[in-house]
């Protein structure tokens, strides 16, 4: 299986963190988000203990709400010495519910209202990730009547190709995030940041793109934005002390993915940054990263009830399920591969190429195409794994299809996170 936490019982039926899902199913009916507790705090443990290893005491990993938010996410980040960033006044929101200290919170965005500065400076968040100069002039505005000097960290592209797919790619010179580098832009706005007397710049923030898997690209972000800040010393007397490399080291989909050692990668990088500091002539300044997908990606798992098949001879053959791109939109989007077995039928070889449909109204109603399964039948209970990230928190109401609910799985145990959406629940806004 993709991850030590998927198996097969005596039964022939799927596990997930040791439970067999058929009855998760039963018990809990279909759609279904299944969260493996364990794991998420396993690998929140893995990023803050290498952190400090190779960072330092103070370097600090930040879980990127944006991947899975809801408020037990948030308890869970406390208790394993997590900050977080978010990137709207929602996250903040749900955080604040949590309990979670506000000021390890970092708030992300390339158009923060003025409403949301306000909000957030309101309950006096951490830092602002500073997008561009209108953010950074409002923040100075807002923070003043206030009467606060409100910790910023700029965001800057620096330049940097991930071969990630398009549309998760963040660090390229014209990206809509951050401010470019390369054309003079950057040290431009940091020259304004120094004179506003609201505004205490902290340092830099970087981020390539998601779903990574080799090193390099990392490695070589850090290289640019360390050159940076040698370049920005010498120029402007300004030595930032943080920099937050943010997130985006790639997660095991299917089996062709490879297996990334998250500590090695941050070993690596580090061991090249306290070479080029020393180089450079600046301090190591105190290190930030921002991983999300790689946090809760294979913690998660979707099961799905089969509602009918179809087979088109000499075209395809659908296996249509009971949930869709409401619960799971990533295929629909960018083709996202997964991993797909028929949960109640885990111990029987593949017979069949089906493509996964969904239950909404849309011809792009897809999970995943070209999946080999035993022959499936209506009741069958469909298991589309490593589903911990992006797909709870982009999970849609369309055709006004109530969203499921989230279960985690402790220690043999299971609870309700976020209960199961009611139709009632569609008309609370409604007048």
């Amino acid at each position: 299986m993709i991850c030590n936490n998927i198996g097969i019982n005596a039964k022939g039926h799927l596990t997930f963190a040791g439970q067999d899902t058929t009855e998760l199913a039963a018990q809990y009916g279909t759609p279904l988000y299944l969260i493996d507790e364990n794991k998420i705090r396993e690998k929140m443990s893995t990023y803050v203990k290498a952190m400090k290893e190779n960072f330092g005491e103070n370097a600090l990993p930040l879980y990127a709400s944006k991947a899975l938010c809801f408020k037990k996410i948030y308890k869970i980040a406390n208790e394993e010495h997590m900050g977080v960033d978010a990137v709207s006044p929602g996250e903040i929101y749900t955080a604040l519910q949590a309990g979670f200290p506000m000021e390890k919170v970092y708030f992300h965005g390339n158009n923060k209202t003025d409403a949301d500065i306000e909000f957030a400076i309101e309950n006096r968040i951490g830092y602002f990730i500073c997008d561009n100069l209108d953010e950074l002039d409002a923040i100075d505005e807002i923070a003043g009547k206030h009467g606060i000097k409100q910790k910023i960290i700029f965001r800057l592209t620096p330049g940097i190709d991930p071969h990630t797919h398009v549309k998760i790619s963040t660090g390229k010179v014209d990206s809509k995030f951050g401010i470019a580098i390369e054309t003079g832009q950057a040290e431009e706005a940091i020259k304004i940041a120094l004179g506003k007397k609201n505004i205490e710049l902290c340092g830099y923030h970087c981020h390539i793109g998601s779903q990574t898997f080799d090193i390099k690209p990392f490695v070589d972000g850090a290289e640019i934005m360390l050159k940076f800040i040698a370049h920005i010393k010498e120029v402007l007397g300004y030595e930032a002390h943080i920099l937050n490399l943010g997130g985006g080291m790639g997660v095991k989909y299917v089996e062709s993915d490879p297996e990334i050692d998250y500590a090695a990668n941050i070993k690596g990088i580090a061991d090249m940054m306290k070479k080029r500091s020393a180089e450079l002539g600046i301090n190591m300044p105190l290190v930030l990263m921002e991983p999300g997908r790689s946090i809760v990606a294979d913690a998660g798992m979707t099961l799905y009830t089969v509602g009918g098949t179809k087979e088109i001879p000499g075209y395809k053959n659908y296996v249509s399920i009971d949930g869709g791109m409401t619960d799971n939109p990533r295929y629909t989007l960018y083709e996202a591969a997964y991993t797909i077995k028929l949960a109640n039928k885990a111990d029987k070889a593949p017979e069949k190429e089906y493509t996964v449909g969904g239950r909404c109204c849309e011809s792009g109603d897809l999970i995943q195409e070209h999946v080999m399964l035993p022959t499936a039948k209506k009741g069958d209970i469909l298991a589309v794994m490593t589903t911990g990230a992006y797909n709870y928190s982009m999970a849609s109401n369309y055709n006004r299809i109530p969203r499921p609910p989230v279960v985690m799985l402790k220690d043999g145990e299971s609870y309700v996170a976020v209960r199961r959406e009611s139709y009632a629940d569609l008309m609370l806004n409604d007048l």
